[in-house]
């Protein structure tokens, strides 16, 4: 990999879909929740992912507060018209699927390890709530691999959006040149960490972005600088 520099400093990692596997995690989960509400068939995953993905957008934008995307969600997903606290309670049984159904992609904690042991830190920026990220973190085992967690609580708006990215950097107590990020989406983690001069790579597990005019790695495995730095 052509990323690595001398003078690197730490690498920032995006969470869901680059070190945890979530997208399993929520196919299995929505299948055997929504059957219990009378919805089956081929398309129930792709159609609670992609429903999923426009109303966290807008908690993303700030249009909804985290628990009004939920809310939603149930809504429209099984057509229903219920109050705050009823669809706080039907979310649970989806919920608690998806966070038994969490779990780290086998290349994360070798690569983590890798990098800290080479003398750099590890980040990671994400767009998930801040509380919910810690508690994943913690329930899969990640929190000790890293040293410092982003996430757009309080800030405008999350990734592709360029204050999560500095604001990790200011964590991190470095600059935009000292670090790189790595993330599985070429617009939100790739083209919005180059947009504020932080080298990037697209971390393509399934091969979606062969043409993609970024470095490219299909794989964590081997992902660490070259040489071991002194701390």
């Amino acid at each position: 990999m052509s990323v690595w520099r001398e003078d690197l400093r730490a690498v920032l990692f995006d969470l869901d879909g680059t070190l945890v596997d979530q997208e399993s995690a929520a196919a299995g989960a929505v299948v055997e929740w929504a059957a219990e509400y009378g919805i089956t068939g081929p398309g129930v995953a792709d159609r609670w992912a992609k429903l999923s993905d426009r109303h966290y957008q807008a908690y993303q934008r700030r249009e909804l507060t985290f628990q009004e995307q939920r809310r939603r969600r149930v809504n429209e997903f099984l057509g229903l018209s219920v109050d705050d606290d009823e669809a706080d309670v039907i979310f649970k049984g989806y919920s608690a699927r998806y966070e038994a159904g969490w779990t780290v992609f086998d290349d994360a904690v070798p690569a983590l390890r890798q990098i800290r042991a080479a003398g750099l830190k590890a980040a990671v920026v994400t767009n998930g709530n801040a509380d919910h990220q810690r508690y994943k973190l913690e329930r899969l085992g990640l929190t000790d691999e890293i040293d410092v967690l982003t996430t757009p609580d309080g800030l405008p708006a999350g990734k592709p959006h360029p204050q999560i990215f500095l604001q990790a950097v200011e964590q991190l107590g470095v600059s935009v040149a000292d670090v790189v990020m790595v993330g599985d989406s070429l617009d939100r983690d790739v083209r919005g960490a180059l947009a504020v001069g932080i080298d990037a790579v697209l971390l393509d597990r399934y091969d979606v972005h062969p043409d993609a005019d970024v470095p490219r790695i299909r794989s964590l495995d081997g992902f660490s600088p070259p040489l071991r730095r002194r701390q």
